[in-house]
């Protein structure tokens, strides 16, 4: 702290002294000796004229010493000759008073007497010098001006420490970041992008411990799986059995290939430098279309419907992430739904994207939890339902459209999915 307000201290005098000599620079510059035109000396000098006029011309240095001892002024009779500097002859030759300046800070203000005789009389300008209380009072202003730095600066010093300390702490993988810092400080901005960041990597070294803990946990199953087919397959006495068992194995791939697949999209998700496409749609044709496509790989027990509002013709989005979003939506409802889906999407001031069905719902304490990766609620019957994937990329692409993405009860009775993000221009 003390190096930071010495710094800002020297910069403020430093800058109090430039000013000041500045303005004194100009003041002088724009003055120059105009101001040492003084109508009681111009007026002395005309006094003093008419009266040596009625003396002869050899009395008059005379008469001028003996004014010079009478007043206490210093005056003097210069020939006109004995006077240098063209601009000061030509005023005097006009009848101008002119002014002189001399070594040691003397000033004379000259008169023209006749062709010959030029009177000069002798001003000494007082040397300012402080007294005590002058001093005094400049240092009681620079003692004010450190006093208001010190007042400025020590909450700023104060608060960028205990943010250094925590940040310290936080890269010695205490993965925790607390810093007291209160909204009227002047970095409580930079100590939100901290908090922000310290909580994105927090949420990031947590997701890949899940992911690794999961990936391990879920390739083991298909993997134990292959090797007893695998074993079946040798030991088998015919070839129907041996297909059997290679059919297995054959789904075994396929699932442990799905899992690679889903973790990759959501691990691209994750990162930082994820570059959108955004670019306009047509939602009136590319929802109902994606929507019908997944309702031909699914159950064809249920009824999926699509409403898209009429003038969605140019909606502008990553469309790849977004078609991934329906997707992941639409397969969740379909593996819960008794009979029904549906799937809207309106624009207004925001752009929404709702998927509604009519199976048992979401119990509200599990509402936030299922967005998290490899969480799955309880299966139907054993039966294994996905990865818990496809819900944490639904969540991370609508991050990456400035968005957010929630779920209340539908309509229907089931669970309603809501997708909301800002209207791209």
């Amino acid at each position: 702290m003390a190096r930071h307000f010495l710094g800002l201290y020297l910069l403020i005098v430093f800058t109090l002294a430039i000013v000041s000599w500045g303005q004194d620079k100009l003041f002088q510059a724009y003055s120059g000796t105009d101001t040492a035109e003084d109508k009681p000396v111009a007026l002395a000098m005309s006094a003093i004229a008419d009266r040596l006029r009625e003396v002869p011309l050899q009395d008059w240095r005379q008469s001028v010493a003996r004014l010079a001892a009478q007043t206490h002024v210093d005056m003097e009779l210069f020939a006109t000759r004995d006077i240098a500097g063209q601009e000061t002859l030509t005023k005097l030759q006009h009848g101008d008073i002119a002014y002189m300046e001399a070594a040691g800070g003397a000033s004379w203000t000259l008169r023209r007497l006749d062709n010959d005789h030029v009177l000069a009389i002798k001003s000494i300008e007082p040397v300012a010098r402080r007294g005590a209380l002058e001093w005094s009072y400049t240092m009681l202003f620079y003692a004010v001006i450190a006093l208001v730095l010190m007042i400025w600066i020590w909450p700023l010093t104060r608060d960028l420490r205990a943010l250094e300390k925590a940040a310290a702490l936080f890269g010695n993988r205490n993965w925790s970041f607390s810093v007291p810092i209160k909204p009227h400080s002047q970095i409580y901005p930079l100590a939100q992008t901290f908090r922000r960041m310290a909580a994105r990597i927090d949420g990031l070294i947590a997701s890949h411990k899940d992911m690794s803990n999961a990936v391990s946990h879920e390739i083991k199953t298909p993997l134990a799986r292959m090797k007893f087919e695998i074993e079946l397959a040798q030991q088998a006495s015919t070839v129907g059995e041996m297909q059997r068992s290679l059919e297995h194995v054959k789904g075994d791939i396929a699932q442990i290939n799905d899992l690679v697949t889903a973790t990759l999209s959501y691990a691209i998700l994750e990162r930082a430098d994820v570059a959108l496409n955004i670019s306009a749609h047509n939602f009136t044709t590319l929802l109902p279309a994606i929507t019908e496509s997944v309702a031909r790989d699914t159950r064809p027990d249920l009824k999926i419907s699509t409403s898209v509002q009429s003038d969605a013709l140019a909606i502008r989005c990553d469309m790849h992430l977004m078609e991934t979003v329906l997707k992941n939506l639409l397969y969740n409802a379909t593996r819960y739904a008794k009979h029904s889906i549906d799937v809207a999407f309106t624009t207004e001031r925001v752009n929404r994207l709702v998927v509604d069905d009519d199976g048992p719902g979401i119990p509200e304490a599990d509402r936030q939890r299922v967005f998290d990766s490899f969480v799955q609620l309880e299966r139907q019957a054993g039966r294994k339902t996905g990865f818990g994937l496809g819900l944490a990329i639904v969540k991370r692409a609508v991050e990456w459209h400035g968005g957010q993405v929630s779920i209340s009860e539908s309509p229907h009775g089931g669970a309603r999915f809501s997708v909301t993000w800002p209207v791209i221009s």
